[in-house]
């Protein structure tokens, strides 16, 4: 390996490094209105799922679409009580649309998501 190679190599190595310690601290920052509850006024809803046939695809699933929608600070699905139980920011979600959001997952036909308790 030449002299250039190794110089090439180190770079872009480098380059890998710093821009993803760079994407880290943007996603880090971006969500720091959802962890400073002070800032925000949170809300939490629990919503009974009926259409969960199993825990790795269906409750995994709709846990892992909920805690990336817009507004949502954390969300838990159990699938063993048929049960969701979500805290987020209420300037940006609202049960009612968290339970819209539930029941279009997987083209709006398998889960029906219906509040049981909701505060704000």
């Amino acid at each position: 390996m030449n002299i250039k190679s190794a110089f090439l190599l180190l770079s872009i190595v480098f380059l890998s490094v710093t821009s993803c310690s760079i994407e880290k601290e943007k996603k880090i920052s971006s969500h720091s209105s959802l962890e400073n509850p002070s800032s925000v006024e949170m809300g939490s809803v629990s919503l009974a799922i009926s259409g969960m046939t199993c825990e790795i695809g269906c409750a995994k699933t709709i846990q892992s679409k909920l805690s990336k929608k817009e507004g949502v600070a954390e969300a838990k699905v159990q699938f063993s009580d048929s049960l969701a139980t979500i805290k987020f920011d209420v300037s940006k979600t609202s049960p009612e649309d968290l339970t819209s959001f539930i029941n279009g997952i997987a083209g709006g036909s398998v889960y029906k998501a219906s509040p049981i308790i909701s505060t704000k």
